[in-house]
């Protein structure tokens, strides 16, 4: 490393940061980019806060840990203030006076996060606490911090073995086992020594911690529980940290030494099929933060309880409600993670699937997509024999517009998309199940999104068979089967039950009940005009504008390509109107900050100088550091512009053939200046709504943090 992470130009001690979690990570975010570490404190912010809204970073000790892996992080930097007016970050004892930015470059190496997640380790410790809390100068907190990093690793104390138990353990074969058992007195099989065995029985844990982003709390978390078990005579602990530094698994001797395990993650566990027939504790990683002493002894109490549940691998991980409580999460959230999850997976088909489409039209024309004359081209011709006007195939006479080159490059074009959008469903459904289930639910998954389009079932089809399919192969995975037929479980027994599974319940059952709802419902889209088609499009306006990349905009955006493939006017209009509609809010808030920028913050004025560009490429997250600093008034603006555009899609009978691009495929949309128009209809329309709340509603915590930028900094 050549650069410290902590200068003293990165501490701020006894300042007034305000009163929300977003202004505090601002602030931060504005001294890190003042010292030249970040390109962007917007983005930087915004990053954080991402992280920051999907849990709260407050750890005990009254300490605040918001962070990020971030593009426009130069160099890994720690930014730290002790605030004069406490914070709340969810914290488990009271709101944050200690508070440590830290932002990790989005492409760092893995040296980088190891310093950073060495801070995290120090923030356990009582002592070092202290230290931030007494220290007089910034200089006094650098020493601290670059004290904790650049230390040298401790070696592992081992507890107090007699001479039996040494003799036992220097007959392991691995150090990591001989470990475990110079610490247990009474486990020791091996032992020689006649000597009586110490009275405390020694329970053997296996732990595993891992946060979403992998930086700190995945190391808070080992720390916590290791230093708990430390104190402890009747606990030996292993813990494997499952976070962005490198890392080294457990031993498969210490895992099998085991009596039970500790998951506290946020993320799945990574091989987890390793631990499979432990007992297990199952939490989110802030409990094994705040509660470790509990958590160690509700794994002593499952190693000694025969009907303790137990790990029964990838298949089956956490198969019953009081599984997914422990973890903080009902069943219904699970299943709307696995629907979102699905999506996100999907949208890359879509994305290169509809670009080509789109480019398939530009360059042959728009007749190439007729009555498969894109497979004529590209089956019965080559670059060395390029088809004319009129080709002939398979008994069939097929005319176009173009010729030469240019028509057979476009069908080729249009034939690759046309096979990557012939993916979505399946996509959509396979990794619904991948979410639920893991890996031995993406077969029955993909299969079951299969049977979808062949019972014309769709995209809803897709999103039953995938949940459906993730919960039974579930469910295989929990049974509990002899030894000679668990090794066959994941290859053969699951795939095959949950297939035939999932295809009975679709063509027995439910295929053709939701073939009719999604015929119905293209019908019934296709037959909309005048007021009914206004008002769809006023609903995915609303719908795209509210959650800005959330599930309700996914949701949405799912709506609208679904019917892509089809190419029938309707799902074209649908899909014009949704991307018009989520090109809006970034467009609109950027030329909000140019008309007014005292009513925004520097922070935001900064983000509004790029948010029109992310907005003209239809990437509606560019107003999210906008809404996150004040959604009461930025949401309903941007939905009233939203479905204004969307209102005028409908109306003036706009279709695009693209699915994403913005701007950049305005050749894929017809009429183009109908397209251009209800977008602009909408930004007037959304930024007028949210300057006027601006302006009669004054937002009290954006005025205090323009008027602290203005401040001299605060050293």
């Amino acid at each position: 490393m050549t650069e410290q992470v902590i200068t003293t130009d990165l501490v701020a001690l006894d300042v007034d940061f305000g009163t929300t979690t977003g202004e505090v990570i601002q602030h931060l975010a504005d001294t890190v980019h003042a010292t030249g570490r970040a390109s962007d404190a917007a983005i930087l912010a915004s990053d954080a806060q991402t992280r920051e809204a999907k849990s709260g970073t407050g750890v005990p000790g009254q300490v605040a840990i918001p962070h990020c892996r971030s593009a426009a992080v130069a160099v890994p930097t720690l930014a730290f203030a002790r605030l004069s007016r406490p914070v709340d970050f969810s914290g488990p004892d009271g709101a944050a006076t200690l508070v440590f930015l830290i932002a990790a470059p989005e492409g760092g190496g893995k040296e980088h996060l190891k310093i950073l997640s060495k801070l995290a380790r120090a923030l356990v410790r009582k002592e070092f606490l202290q230290g931030l809390r007494a220290a007089a100068t910034s200089a006094e907190v650098v020493d601290l911090v670059l004290g904790v990093i650049n230390a040298a690793p401790k070696k592992k104390q081992k507890k107090p073995a007699s001479e039996g138990e040494a003799a036992a353990a220097g007959t392991a074969t691995a150090a990591a086992a001989s470990t475990f058992a110079a610490a247990q007195p009474e486990r020791t099989a091996q032992s020689t020594d006649s000597r009586p065995a110490a009275a405390t029985a020694v329970t053997r844990i296996v732990a595993i911690t891992a946060c979403p982003t992998g930086i700190a709390h995945t190391y808070m978390a080992a720390d916590a529980l290791a230093q708990e078990a430390a104190a402890r005579e009747d606990v030996d602990l292993e813990v494997e940290t499952q976070g962005s530094s490198a890392v080294t698994p457990l031993a498969p001797e210490v895992i099998e030494a085991a009596d039970a395990v500790i998951f506290a993650t946020d993320v799945g566990v990574k091989d987890r099929e390793r631990f499979a027939g432990k007992p297990v504790i199952e939490s989110g990683v802030k409990r094994a933060i705040n509660e470790p002493k509990v958590m160690l002894d509700e794994a002593v109490a499952a190693a000694h309880n025969p009907e303790a549940r137990r790990v029964q691998g990838q298949a089956a991980a956490r198969t019953d409600s009081s599984a997914a409580d422990s973890a903080g999460l009902s069943w219904g959230k699970r299943i709307q993670q696995a629907v979102m999850t699905g999506v996100s997976y999907m949208v890359p088909f879509v994305a290169a699937g509809g670009l080509l489409l789109a480019l398939g039209f530009l360059l042959a024309g728009y007749n190439v997509g007729t009555d498969d004359g894109w497979k004529a081209i590209v089956l019965g011709h080559s670059i060395t024999d390029l088809p004319g006007n009129v080709v002939d195939f398979d008994g069939q006479t097929y005319q176009f517009d173009r010729s030469g080159l240019l028509l057979y490059l476009g069908a080729v074009c249009f034939a690759t998309g046309q096979m990557a959008m012939g993916f979505i469903v399946a996509a959509l459904s396979g990794y619904i199940a991948y979410a639920l289930a893991a890996r031995p639910g993406i077969v029955p998954g993909f299969v079951g999104g299969a049977i979808s389009v062949l019972v014309g079932a769709g995209f809803l089809g897709g999103l039953v068979t995938g949940i459906l399919a993730g919960l039974i192969a579930m469910w295989i995975g929990s049974w509990k089967v002899p030894r000679f037929i668990a090794s066959l479980m994941p290859v053969v027994i699951i795939p095959l039950l949950s297939c035939l599974s999932v295809g009975l319940v679709m063509f027995l059952l439910l295929g053709r009940p939701l073939g009719a709802l999604m015929t119905g419902l293209q019908n019934g889209l296709s037959s909309m005009s005048g007021s009914s088609a206004i008002l769809l499009g006023i609903i995915i306006g609303l719908m795209m504008c509210s959650d800005l990349g959330g599930p309700i905009n996914k949701a949405a955006y799912l709506f609208g390509t679904a019917g892509l493939s089809t190419g029938d006017e309707a799902s074209l209009r649908i899909m014009a109107a949704v991307m018009a509609a989520g090109m809006v809010p970034p467009i609109a808030l950027s030329i909000a900050t140019f008309l007014r920028a005292k009513l925004f913050t520097p922070a935001e004025q900064e983000n509004g100088k790029s948010a029109w560009l992310l907005g003209l490429s239809f990437v509606s997250e560019g107003a999210i550091p906008f809404a996150a600093a004040d959604p009461l008034r930025v949401i309903p603006s941007m939905m009233l512009g939203g479905a204004t555009t969307g209102a005028a899609v409908m109306a003036l009978g706009v279709t695009s053939q693209a699915p994403h691009g913005g701007i950049f495929v305005i050749f894929a949309i017809a009429p183009w200046w109908g397209f251009i128009l209800a977008i602009l209809a909408g930004v007037v329309v959304g930024a007028a709504a949210v300057i006027a709340l601006k302006q009669f509603w004054p937002n009290k915590a954006a005025q205090a943090a323009t008027e602290a930028a203005k401040a001299p900094v605060q050293a």
